[in-house]
């Protein structure tokens, strides 16, 4: 959301940002920046491909949701209802320059998911089952710094009301 507002805000479309941000690493490092600084308040969730990578060192749980390519087509055609034709341009465009940016400005590949505690396919289950499990690891996560048993808290996590997705 950060790096889509920082896009609107310099009146550029996403694609440009992301060829700008290629170019341009203080445009990563404002959004790492912003990202450590709300990360800091504490009991928070923070969403970004670069979160897990920014807030390795912090974060209690780090959690990567991922689905096969043509189901998140499917959803961005959906959200930003263009075609699947235009989704697929545009997804494999930005996720190669995004690419490039995060091995050429950080070092690593967006490949190497060896820093997360959780791989979660979306695609598995509905958003309520995805939730359900985001929240179960979240409890089970907090129980571990602290020091509770997962014992202590029998069965699942109810999901709050209203709670529509993760």
């Amino acid at each position: 959301m950060l790096f889509r507002k920082l896009a609107d805000e310099r009146r550029v479309s996403l694609e440009r940002f992301q060829e700008m941000a290629a170019a341009d690493p203080s445009i990563d490092r404002l959004v790492d920046e912003r990202t450590m600084q709300e990360a800091e308040r504490g009991n928070v969730v923070m969403d970004g491909q670069l979160a897990g990578w920014v807030l390795k060192e912090i974060s209690d749980l780090r959690v990567l949701l991922t689905a096969p390519l043509v189901v998140r087509l499917e959803r961005i055609a959906a959200r930003d209802r263009i075609s699947l034709e235009e989704a697929r341009r545009q997804t494999l465009h930005r996720e190669g320059v995004q690419a490039e940016r995060y091995r050429k400005h950080y070092g690593f590949s967006v490949d190497d998911w060896s820093i997360y505690h959780l791989i979660l396919d979306t695609s598995f289950g509905s958003i309520e089952d995805t939730a359900r499990i985001l929240l179960a690891a979240a409890v089970t996560s907090k129980n571990a710094k602290t020091g509770k048993s997962s014992e202590k808290n029998p069965g699942s996590p109810a999901i709050p009301a209203g709670t529509s997705r993760p």
